[in-house]
C-alpha cells in the first residue's frame, strides 16, 4: 500500500485513479507545518512506499512568507524521509526546476550545481537536502511547468483569459518543458515500485515534457488546441515583473530517468489535446 501526502493538488489528483487502494492525506488530515505529524502518520499507517505530492507552490507569495514555504517544502519532506529511512520505506519526492538559476541554454542535469533565485526555490532545495541526508531509499523527481484539469496552472489561466480577450502578451524568453501532471503521477508510481525492487536506483532525476518551448509558444499551442483565435505577442521577462524571479532556462536533462526507469519524456502536445476534451472546452 502506498501513502500519498497530498489530495487535491495536480499530481495527487492524477494519482487517485492510479492508486485506488492508496491512502491520500489532505491538509485537514496532516498539518505539514508540523513535521512531527508527518512522522506519526507514516508510523501509524506503515505503508510500503510514500509519495510526497504536497507542496507550497505560491511562488510569489513565498517571497513574503518564506517561513511557511520552508516548513512545507523543506522541513516536512525532511521528516518524511527520515521516518521512511528509519522504517525501510521507499520515498518519492517531487521537486522543481526552481532549484536552478536558469542560466545558459543547456538543459540542467541532475548533478548540476543548484542556485535558486528566490524563496520558493530555496525551500524546495532545503527539502531535497533533507531527503538525501536522511539516507534512505528515495527518489527526488524534479519537474517543471505542470498542467492538468485540476487546480491553477498556465493552461487553465490562458483558457480563462481567452474568454474575454482576443490578444495577450506572453513571456517568450523563459524556456521549459510543459509537463502533464498525469505523466508525473504515472512516473511516481513506476518509480515507487522500482525502488522497492531495486533500492540502488535511489537518487535525483529529472522529468519534463517535450518539446521544450517558451511560455509564448505554449500559449499559442493552448489556443490552437482550444480553437480560440487569440493573438499572442512575445514579450521579455523584464516587461512582466513579478515578486519572485523566474529561471529563464527551465529545460531539464531527463536522460538518466530514461536510462534507469525506462520513462520517456511525455509529449505534452498530445496531453494538451486530451485536456481540452476533459475540460469540455467551448470552441
Amino acid at each position: 500500500m502506498i501513502l500519498v501526502f497530498g489530495s487535491s493538488g495536480q499530481v495527487a489528483s492524477e494519482l487517485k485513479p492510479l492508486l485506488p487502494d492508496a491512502v491520500f492525506l489532505a491538509r485537514a488530515d496532516v498539518d505539514l507545518s508540523d513535521p512531527e505529524r508527518c512522522d506519526a502518520v507514516i508510523r501509524s499507517i506503515a505503508p510500503d512506499a510514500v509519495i510526497n505530492a504536497a507542496a507550497y507552490t505560491a511562488v510569489d507569495q513565498a517571497e513574503d512568507d518564506e517561513a511557511a514555504a520552508m516548513a512545507v517544502n523543506g522541513h516536512a519532506p525532511t521528516q518524511m524521509a527520515q521516518t521512511c529511512a528509519a522504517l525501510g520505506i521507499a520515498f518519492v519526492h517531487i521537486s522543481t526546476d526552481y532549484v536552478f538559476d536558469g542560466a545558459g541554454d543547456t538543459p540542467f542535469a541532475p548533478d548540476h550545481p543548484t542556485a535558486p533565485l528566490g524563496a520558493y526555490g530555496r525551500s524546495k532545495l532545503a527539502g531535497e537536502h533533507g531527503v538525501r541526508d536522511a539516507g534512505g531509499v528515495h527518489v527526488i523527481l524534479r519537474t517543471s511547468w505542470v498542467f492538468s484539469p485540476y487546480g491553477a496552472n498556465f493552461v487553465k489561466t490562458m483558457l480563462r483569459l481567452s474568454q474575454t480577450r482576443d490578444a495577450l502578451s506572453v513571456v517568450a524568453d523563459q524556456i521549459g518543458g510543459p509537463t502533464p501532471a498525469r505523466a508525473i503521477a504515472r512516473a511516481c508510481v513506476h518509480i515507487a515500485e522500482a525502488l522497492r525492487v531495486d533500492p540502488s536506483k535511489s537518487g535525483t532525476y529529472h522529468f519534463s515534457g517535450a518539446p521544450d518551448v517558451s511560455w509564448a509558444q505554449f500559449a499559442r499551442a493552448v489556443f490552437d488546441a482550444a480553437h480560440r483565435a487569440v493573438a499572442v505577442t512575445d514579450i521579455a521577462t523584464i516587461e512582466y515583473p513579478t515578486p519572485a524571479k523566474r529561471p529563464q532556462n527551465s529545460t531539464l536533462d531527463c536522460t538518466s530517468t530514461v536510462a534507469t526507469f525506462g520513462i520517456e519524456r511525455p509529449d505534452w502536445r498530445a496531453h494538451l489535446i486530451d485536456l481540452m476534451t476533459e475540460l469540455d472546452t467551448p470552441r
